[in-house]
């Protein structure tokens, strides 16, 4: 503009006295644009600086993926006869109470769910074999033998090596043998429970007399 540069060193002095920097720019030959870049630049240096030295350092969350929860866990209890296997767990409890145990296919439908579930890997795991004693849910609830599908991992590691359980005859017992002898199993606890509570009570009277 014309007379821009006589009227900038007219006010300069002025400014300058009030402690401002003045910079002398031109945005058609940007003349004096470089200089006012780097001042602009230290501006904000410092003010960042300052903002370190004074802010609280932010937490920083740590995200760490966990692995499918596999909705159930198994819990190993002493017994008179060996260790007995308790499932825990919203799903096996819910289909057990789903299943007509009259029905062997509704028996086989809960055995095929319990294993695609990983039941069966998780019992091998902690040391069931064919025959252990199973429960599902708390309490007395449903009580049955273990007896490994074929296609479990479980059976297939279990058997000797160079052989295929899969190939051998099926000497496997019938759903009737198998509900016989769990009933044969709950009668005995059964038994077993009322010879307990009669000495407790024999020693109640001792007690008391």
């Amino acid at each position: 503009m014309p007379e821009a540069r006589d009227l900038a060193d007219l006010v300069r002095p002025d400014l300058e006295a009030r402690g401002f920097r003045v910079f002398d720019i031109s945005t058609i030959s940007h003349e004096g644009l470089r200089p006012l870049t780097f001042a602009l630049g230290e501006i904000v240096d410092r003010h960042r600086a300052e903002l370190a030295a004074t802010e609280v350092p932010r937490e920083r969350v740590i995200l760490r993926p966990r692995g499918p929860k596999k909705g159930f866990e198994i819990r190993v209890e002493g017994g008179t006869y060996g260790n007995v296997y308790r499932i825990l767990g919203e799903k096996p409890v819910r289909w057990v109470q789903q299943t007509d145990f009259q029905n062997e296919e509704a028996v086989g439908f809960l055995a095929d769910r319990l294993e695609k579930l990983g039941v069966e890997d998780e019992l091998f795991r902690l040391g069931a074999v064919q025959g252990s004693t199973v429960v599902i849910g708390e309490g007395d609830s449903i009580v049955f033998d273990w007896e490994p599908t074929m296609t479990s991992a479980a059976e297939l590691m279990a058997a000797p090596r160079g052989t295929d359980p899969r190939l051998a005859p099926n000497a496997r017992r019938t759903t009737s043998e198998r509900r016989e002898t769990y009933y044969e199993r709950m009668d005995a606890k059964a038994e077993a429970r009322a010879e307990v509570e009669a000495q407790r009570l024999a020693a109640y009277r001792e007690e008391g007399e």
